[in-house]
């Protein structure tokens, strides 16, 4: 092998180390809920959550959105029990893991722990967000990527 082969060979491996870096950066960052559109009514979160697919166990997901004021509407997250309660969008025996301040600022980070379904959505104006608002998504992480 030359010199130039063993040279465009080195050129490669870096290419391939800075981009395992790269994607490896990217799963610790964790993922904000809605991307550039936070936590807001009207945003499909379910299409969100397919995009960005797949989800693992000690992934994180950050929930940001405004705190209440005047001219926003609260929100907030649960953790709904069941696929019935998520469908319904029925908070009842639902666990709030945000609440309508928490998401202010940086947001708050909610980590995977477990492989089973996850069932999220905003728990403010009795529902409303959840029924209307599209403002619910459910991720059932695998198992943890090893590096």
């Amino acid at each position: 092998m030359g010199l130039r082969s063993s040279t465009c060979m080195a050129g490669i491996v870096l290419v391939l180390a800075l981009i395992f870096a790269s994607e490896m950066s990217t799963v610790n960052a964790g993922f904000i809920v809605g991307d550039n559109m936070h936590w807001t009514f009207g945003y499909n979160y379910t299409d969100w959550a397919i995009k960005n697919a797949p989800f693992h166990v000690n992934d994180t997901l950050v929930f940001m959105y405004d705190p209440p004021t005047n001219v926003t509407h609260p929100h907030s997250v649960y953790l709904m029990n069941n696929l019935r309660s998520y469908q319904a969008c029925n908070l009842n025996k639902s666990r709030m893991v945000g609440n309508v301040i928490q998401g202010g600022g940086s947001g708050f980070e909610f980590v995977f722990k477990k492989r089973k379904p996850h069932y999220f959505a905003c728990g403010e104006r009795n529902g409303i967000h959840c029924t209307i608002g599209l403002m619910k998504f459910v991720i059932t992480p695998r198992r943890p990527c090893r590096g």
